[in-house]
Formats: structure tokens, sequence, C-alpha cells
């Protein structure tokens, strides 16, 4: 079988690392997402373990589609009995780019007719469309003419662990953390502090990875409601379960510190810690990130800080704050680069640290005396940001 997983812009080689260390085979990066092979147990582990992919996504037929007849056609011609019953659901979706068809409804429709059509004659009924909530998630990318039909294994998207119980203002995606703290390096063996915690996505990632619980544990997936899925499939994943719980540590191996300086963010940190079961490893506390001490010779420090409005209002402001009426936006990128300015100081004091920063602001790595060892570009949702690693000395 060939399986492609995705993840966001930049993300990709954490996510190839990642499904390489599971050891699946042939892995390949490509733009957006990581291809590799194997049975379905192969796409199950990368569901349970790939702690920076979106989706897995198992890839039924590639063919060519310069209309909308050829793409009805193509998907007909999948069997797709082995996959649904006349009792499955099933939704479509669709995205589209350089092609013939220019839209990703009309696309998911044809689709749609295709599935259930070649199901009314291999099985004498057609089953239902459920957009909401499918048993079956079939999803068509169709790039210059060529149509690749796949099934989503995982349902809901993977970012989606279950601990989100609480969430601050443009809150990181789970995934964007966990891939941010692959691509700088970070050691869950050593002190791990994040000053600006926000709602505690990255330090949450941070402890479950430290404890080795993957992140898949806590929630339900697609490929459990298909058809195919009552038989070996559902033996092997409840082994494979088991397998990840006995691996879980009972506690994480060094401190991890998260701090925020405003209440409802730290409410919000407490709750979703909770709600991950690591809230026993996080200290948690209301503080200013500009006053943080070092709490060891050595450590990763590891933030989010706010963006202000150099992206459109959509970034994340200073914690409390409202975005600045018109005319005063040079007000507010001021007080930004003195809030910066007061963050490098506080850098400074960590001799012997590294540090990893998420900026959407080129204010941020202007105020930070030091060179960046890693400058890496990402993007959270549509922003471009940058992952900066820093050796404090």
């Amino acid at each position: 079988m060939h399986f492609f997983a995705t993840c966001a812009k930049g993300t990709e080689g954490a996510l190839r690392r990642e499904l390489t260390g599971l050891r699946l085979a042939e892995v390949h990066g490509d733009r957006g997402g990581v291809s590799f092979q194997g049975e379905l147990e192969a796409g199950m582990r990368a569901c349970l373990h790939a702690r920076s992919a979106m989706r897995v996504l198992l890839e039924l037929a590639r063919f060519p589609a310069p209309s909308a007849e050829a793409l009805y056609q193509g998907v007909r011609s999948v069997a797709w009995q082995e996959w649904l019953t006349v009792r499955s659901t099933l939704a479509v979706e669709a995205t589209v780019g350089s092609s013939s068809i220019t839209h990703s409804g009309f696309a998911a429709l044809k689709v749609k007719d295709g599935v259930v059509d070649a199901l009314r004659d291999a099985l004498g009924a057609r089953p239902d469309v459920d957009p909401k909530d499918p048993d079956v998630r079939i999803v068509l990318h169709l790039q210059r003419d060529q149509a690749t039909v796949s099934l989503d294994l995982a349902g809901a998207p993977l970012h989606r662990r279950g601990y989100r119980a609480a969430m601050t203002e443009a809150p990181l995606k789970e995934t964007l953390a966990a891939a941010a703290l692959l691509l700088g390096g970070v050691d869950p063996a050593l002190p791990f502090v994040d000053p600006m915690a926000g709602s505690g996505t990255l330090a949450i990632e941070h402890a479950m990875r430290a404890r080795r619980i993957a992140p898949g544990l806590g929630r339900a997936f697609g490929f459990q409601r298909w058809p195919a899925y009552r038989g070996g499939p559902q033996s092997l994943w409840d082994r494979m379960k088991a397998e990840a719980r006995a691996a879980v540590l009972p506690r994480a191996p060094a401190p991890i510190v998260a701090r925020d300086g405003h209440p409802k963010a730290v409410e919000a940190l407490r709750r979703n810690a909770a709600a991950a079961g690591v809230l026993a490893d996080l200290a948690i506390a209301k503080a200013d990130a500009r006053d943080l001490t070092p709490i060891a010779g050595e450590g990763t420090l590891v933030s989010n800080p706010p963006y202000g409005e150099r992206l459109g209002g959509k970034g994340r402001r200073m914690h409390g704050e409202e975005p600045p009426a018109p005319g005063q936006a040079a007000v507010a990128e001021k007080k930004l680069a003195g809030f910066y300015r007061g963050l490098s100081e506080m850098l400074a004091r960590h001799r012997g640290w590294t540090v990893v920063l998420l900026s959407g602001n080129p204010l941020l790595q202007r105020a930070i005396a030091a060179r960046p060892e890693v400058d890496h570009r990402l993007w959270n949702g549509p922003l471009e940001v940058h992952l900066l690693r820093y050796r404090i000395r």
C-alpha cells in the first residue's frame, strides 16, 4: 500500500525523520508531506506515533482526469466494495490546482457520484453521504489534470490529540509545536522552559515526548470505522496501543517549566495539561517572561512569542491586548519592539542554554544580538514564520 502523510509546509524534514524512526518503508519527503509504503499496519502506526503529521492518506488510485467525465470514470473503476458497504457513510474532500476542473466542490461531487454509482452496481444499493461525521473520508487531490484518490486514515486531523480543553488567542497547532521541537533539536532529557506558554501547547507536546506518550493514544481514528477494520487490523491496533502504553515513562526525566503573564492563559494551560495527563510534569506559574532567570546550568528555552500587528491582526498579540486602533500601529510596534528587547536581555542571562523561538516578526530577530545557528522557514497556517535556534554563550 502507498501512503502519504501530510504536514505543515516547512516541517517535511521533521516528519521524514519521524517516519524513518518508526522503521516504515520507502520513506520519501515531498512538498507538504512524506510518502511511505507498507501494509495497513504501517499507516496505523503513523497515525499513532507521528507527532508532526496532520493526516495519513492511503492512496487507492492515480489517473489522468482532464475532464469531469474522466474523473468520474476513474473513480468508478476503483473497487470501492473493499472499503465501504451500503451501510457506510462517506464524505469527499477535494483540492484542485492548475487543472481543467477548477472548482473543488464540483470535483468532490463527481467523486461522490463515481463512488456511490460503483457501489450500487456492485452491491445493489447506494451508501449515504455524511459530510460532518462520515465512516469513510475520501480525499481527492487534482493537480495538472492528474487525480489522486485516497482514504483518510485519521478521520479528524491528527493535531486533535484530545487534550485541548481550553484555548487562548491564536493557539499553536499541536502538530506544528511538535515539529518545532523536532526541528529545533530539543533534548527531552534536559530542563525545558517556555516563558510565554499561552495555552501550553509547546510545553505539553514536550512533556508527552519526554514521557514517550504516543500522540494518538488518547483519541479514535477514522480507520476504526472502516468495514475492513473488524478482523485482522483491529487485533493489530489493540496490540499496537498496548505496546505504546507499556512504553510510557512514569514521569518526565527533567524539569519542565511553563509560565505566562496572563491569568486566563495560565488557567487554560493547567486544564490542557491535566487533559493530556502531564500536569504533574509541569511547573506552571503566572509571571512576566522578561523576569525569568535560569533554572539550571543548561537546558532549552522554547517559545512562540507574540507576533504583533505585522500579521494583519491575525497573529499572536501580547496576552490581554486588543488590536490597535487605526493610526496606533506605530505605537503598537514600538511597544512590541520594547518587549522584544526585554526578552533579549532575559535570554542573555541563560548562558549555556539553547533557545528555540518561532518568530513571526523580524523585529524579534533584530532585538537579539546573537546570530541564530539555525534559521528555518515554516508556515503556521498561511503565515510564514522562522524557527530560530540560538546557543547562548
